[in-house]
């Protein structure tokens, strides 16, 4: 199966078995931040949209913990780019659809909780085919180490995503039942 079949059969699947009652653990996040010796205090989140699963409430613990908190902004170059935010400041709609910060402070988050289409146990994403992600991340690599964490719902597992030489791997990925590394 191609990319495009496998996100379309499980964006489907997402809609239909989505429940804002999944969550992720912040805790076992936590945990698996401080065995990765990963100190930065600069976190990449994202607004979700499109039946994601919600990291609001992790977000705000992040912020409890004081993380500095950024989510993505799409500019009209079709670059993303992550800008700082809080619970507080306004949001604007993109193109997509996707609420983005008004923000102009640009930050460089060390840790990026990245939405997930579908996932693999070889650690390998499938997102929206934009390739949003794996350009900023081909981008920033060289500027700092980056914890590389999807979340999905469990029920997003296939098993295998085929990859092309621009797929960036993550560290790690979180659902509402487990961490897979």
């Amino acid at each position: 199966m191609n990319k495009v079949s496998i996100r379309k059969k499980i964006l489907k699947l997402r809609k239909k078995k989505f429940s804002k009652n999944f969550s992720i653990s912040s805790i076992k996040l936590f945990k698996f931040l401080k065995i990765k010796e990963m100190n930065s205090k600069i976190i990449g989140g994202y607004y979700p949209f499109n039946y994601e699963l919600d990291i609001l409430n992790v977000l705000k613990k992040f912020k409890k913990k004081g993380y500095t908190i950024s989510i993505p902004k799409i500019s009209k170059y079709n670059k993303m780019d992550f800008f700082e935010w809080s619970f507080k400041d306004p949001l604007k709609i993109n193109k997509f659809g996707i609420p983005e910060p008004t923000s102009k402070k640009k930050i460089y988050p060390n840790i990026l909780l990245i939405p997930l289409v579908g996932f693999d146990d070889r650690l390998n994403r499938l997102g929206y085919g934009g390739g949003y992600y794996d350009r900023y991340l081909s981008t920033v690599k060289n500027k700092n180490k980056i914890i590389k964490i999807g979340v999905g719902f469990s029920f997003q597992k296939i098993r295998k995503i085929p990859i092309n030489k621009y797929d960036m791997k993550l560290n790690c990925i979180i659902t509402e039942k487990k961490i897979i590394e």
